[in-house]
């Protein structure tokens, strides 16, 4: 049977009297697959990254439970291999950030020594306890936080995005110990069919979709499973604030992994900047959306609104993991430090102080304020139904995502792939079974499109259908212009000020129908 799609080989590396051919199957850009094969074996593993991504799940809903204890919630947190608290704040591009790790555990210890106790008692200023309103029911410790939203959203940046623009994608783990020189002479790492920088690349993939039902599937548009950072990049690039930017990334980890088996390193990096950038502006998105939310709910709907302010303060804490592309954070650790005793009393907290920080949240971005909806018009963020609640299913909703054809990924063993340093599963073989890889687009070269645009390659058309061009700044069709990502006709509008329709409304991408 004719086939439409052609087959190229790649590269042809010798080593000692070994031929090793890499096949590589191209394909138009909705053909776009994280599929690689050296010898008809497939050379693409993350186990150790969905292990972890799953057991944050697990942790998140152990944090909705009044029947956990502090023990054994440390215990999720801290023990095992793969555990989740020795992959907090290490990039390596970076020092460690020990701080997060403490402040983390420190929320942990809070729930279980005082949140459960209070379960059901009423909550106020210095107490622990419920609080409800005609929206939601949620538990709070004593300075109102609610902790699994706190938690989890922190560790958004503090695992996920961190481990993927500060640590794997950065030459610092993916040229360092003769990885280079190894991938351009096709040295295999021990055991393992592919080479010790693929593997790190696909590392940081896997921090990312390692809890897709099919990593190999095109993940232009990603299913969103799991709790962390992959839900998110969903919700952002279905909606109206920046569409389509789950795309860019998705095809710059597939074209930075072939540019890996092709010894092409300045595409390589050109490809890790575009994640970067973009993947960080996820944090930014939602850092502003939940602030904005409280200050339009803390009047009619208080419990409603600290489920907001929970999901903003941690993604605040998720701010110093970003990365501009340059090796900077958008916001540093110094600068947030300086935000947050404004956040450490929820009750007291001063809409003034609010504004504030959302204004220097968007300046610093590159955003325009002007063109996000205005606090007094903002609908209810929350995307967790309710206190245990997820509105994708609950935080085990991974739908059998699961790495391999033969069921489960081996969470429980101990990393031998010989290429990385993740401590957990990665036996090499039970991601993308059976498939070969894509190139979405031909040539070299990235090109941004503006500071607070998405950040796509443009060596082709095939890459440019997600632009919008920021150079109109303010016109009409531009990013912030009225047809635009942030403009005043971004998709669903509303005729109402309260854009119950909008970007923030109740049917909005990031209001409490969360689209549905």
């Amino acid at each position: 049977m004719a086939m439409s799609r052609t087959t190229t080989i790649v590269a042809l590396v010798l080593v000692s009297s070994l031929s090793s051919v890499f096949i590589h199957v191209e394909g138009d850009a909705h053909d776009a697959s994280y599929s690689f094969e050296r010898d008809g074996q497939n050379t693409v593993a993350f186990d150790g990254q969905t292990a972890r991504l799953k057991m944050a799940d697990e942790l998140y809903d152990a944090l909705n439970s009044n029947e956990s204890t502090t023990e054994g919630l440390i215990k999720q947190f801290t023990e095992g291999s793969p555990n989740l608290i020795g992959k907090v704040g290490t990039g390596c591009l970076k020092e460690e950030n020990k701080a997060i790790g403490d402040k983390l555990t420190d929320m942990i210890k809070d729930y279980g020594d005082n949140v459960i106790p209070a379960w059901n008692t009423p909550a106020a200023d210095g107490s622990p306890g419920e609080l409800s309103d005609e929206i939601r029911t949620l538990q709070v410790n004593s300075k109102g936080w609610e902790l699994d939203q706190t938690f989890q959203k922190a560790l958004i940046g503090a695992l996920t995005l961190d481990q993927i623009v500060n640590n794997y994608l950065q030459p610092c783990k993916l040229d360092a110990d003769g990885k280079t020189e190894d991938n351009t002479n096709g040295v295999m790492a021990e055991g393992k069919p592919y080479t010790s920088m693929e593997h790190a690349w696909d590392e940081a993939f896997g921090y990312l979709y390692g809890q897709e039902p099919d990593a190999t599937a095109d993940l232009s548009s990603p299913g969103g499973a799991g709790t962390l950072l992959n839900k998110y990049l969903k919700k952002v690039s279905a909606g109206d604030v920046a569409p389509g930017i789950s795309e860019p990334i998705f095809k710059a980890f597939v074209k930075g992994r072939q540019a890996i088996v092709d010894g092409d390193y300045e595409t390589r990096d050109a490809q890790a900047k575009i994640i970067q950038e973009n993947l960080s502006k996820v944090i930014g998105a939602m850092t502003i959306n939940y602030l904005k939310s409280y200050l339009s709910k803390k009047n009619d709907s208080p419990a409603d609104a600290i489920h907001a302010l929970s999901e903003g303060y941690g993604f605040m804490l998720s701010l110093p993991f970003t990365n501009n592309g340059a090796g900077e954070p958008y916001m540093s650790q110094e600068v947030v430090d300086a935000i947050l005793p404004n956040y450490e009393n929820f009750w007291t907290v001063k809409d003034d102080a609010v504004e504030a920080h959302i204004n220097e949240i968007v300046t610093r971005f590159g955003f325009d304020e002007s063109n996000f909806v205005a606090p007094g018009g903002v609908a209810p963020a929350g995307d967790d139904a309710g206190a245990g609640g997820d509105d994708d299913g609950g935080a085990g909703d991974d739908a059998g995502a699961s790495d391999d054809d033969g069921g489960g990924d081996d969470s429980g063993q101990n990393d031998d792939d010989g290429g990385g340093d993740d401590g957990a599963a990665e036996d090499g073989g039970d991601v993308n079974d059976g498939g070969v890889g894509s190139e979405d687009d031909a040539g070299a070269g990235d090109n941004d499109a503006g500071d607070t645009g998405i950040i796509v390659d443009t060596a082709t058309g095939d890459d440019a259908v997600v632009v919008t061009d920021t150079d109109t700044e303010d016109g009409d069709g531009g990013v912030f212009g009225d047809g635009g990502v942030f403009g005043d006709d971004a998709g669903k509008n509303s005729s109402s000020p309260n854009g119950d329709g909008g970007v923030f409304g109740d049917g909005g991408v990031f209001g409490d129908d969360d689209g549905k």
